[in-house]
């Protein structure tokens, strides 16, 4: 994939996720629900990216991507149409608060103060909000107000975020030192998360007829909306709304099967 062949594929996810968004703060469940369940869909690779950012301190990378898949859950729904910000700029520190608030009860490796993990989970959770209502990251200050506290006490609570594991990221990650081990951890778009995915749906992909594969290939493949799908295929955007839902619940269904009973 060609970096400008990426940067369309990472717009049109863009902007099928704004037009998921507004469909879905328009109508009433069940298709509420559905809008954002593909809003999560067409986002997971962001939150797969950022739980491998934290896989060197120590837990378990499915438990991480559980936990960053419920932040994005989150995000999906606390989302404010009326913000000026992207929705990844706010889904991506809500994704960043859910696994530091799991680091903070979780995966302590040298325990800090009570009252200083308290003031970091109190850190995680405000700050998305924060972000989406500032349009950049808050400073100590800026969090600090926003918390009713000391900027001091934020600044303490944010320099301990390295004590889940003994090996820190910004460890030198080669010999001569001009690289941490941050540097060695893939960013998204790098094709794992596309390998992952054919591994794991292709099994319940193959069930599928010819038309739904094709659906299939542009919603989440191409970015396609649903309106320029229907062109594609010649029926009308109410008609792909109700084929998508349906080959969702088809591939949920299928792969609830594989995994058996247990969720494995």
């Amino acid at each position: 994939m060609t970096i400008a062949t990426a940067e369309r594929t990472k717009q049109n996810i863009a902007d099928a996720t704004h037009e998921l968004l507004l469909e879905a703060d328009s109508v009433p469940d069940p298709r509420h629900q559905a809008c954002l369940d593909e809003v999560v869909l067409l986002n997971a690779p962001v939150a797969r990216s950022i739980a491998s950012r934290y896989r060197s301190k120590g837990v378990d990378a499915d438990d991480l991507e559980q936990v960053a898949y419920l932040g994005l859950v989150k995000a999906a729904n606390g989302y404010r149409l009326e913000a000026s910000t992207a929705f990844l700029s706010y889904a991506v520190p809500t994704i960043r608060g859910e696994l530091k608030r799991y680091f903070r009860d979780c995966a302590w490796t040298i325990r800090p103060p009570r009252r200083v993990q308290e003031m970091q989970g109190s850190i995680a959770a405000a700050e998305p909000e924060l972000i989406q209502r500032l349009g950049h990251v808050p400073s100590d200050e800026e969090t600090a107000e926003a918390l009713g506290t000391d900027p001091a006490e934020v600044a303490e609570a944010t320099s301990v975020r390295g004590c889940f594991s003994t090996l820190s990221l910004d460890a030198p990650g080669t010999s001569d030192g001009g690289t941490s081990l941050m540097d060695t951890v893939a960013d998204a778009e790098n094709g794992y998360d596309l390998v992952e995915n054919v591994r794991t749906l292709t099994p319940a992909v193959a069930n599928l007829g010819e038309r739904d594969k094709r659906i299939l290939q542009l919603r989440f493949c191409n970015g396609f909306t649903q309106e320029e799908i229907g062109h594609e295929l010649g029926v009308s955007q109410m008609q792909v709304s109700r084929l998508l839902r349906g080959i969702l619940e088809t591939l949920r269904t299928e792969l609830a099967v594989q995994r058996g009973p247990s969720g494995s």
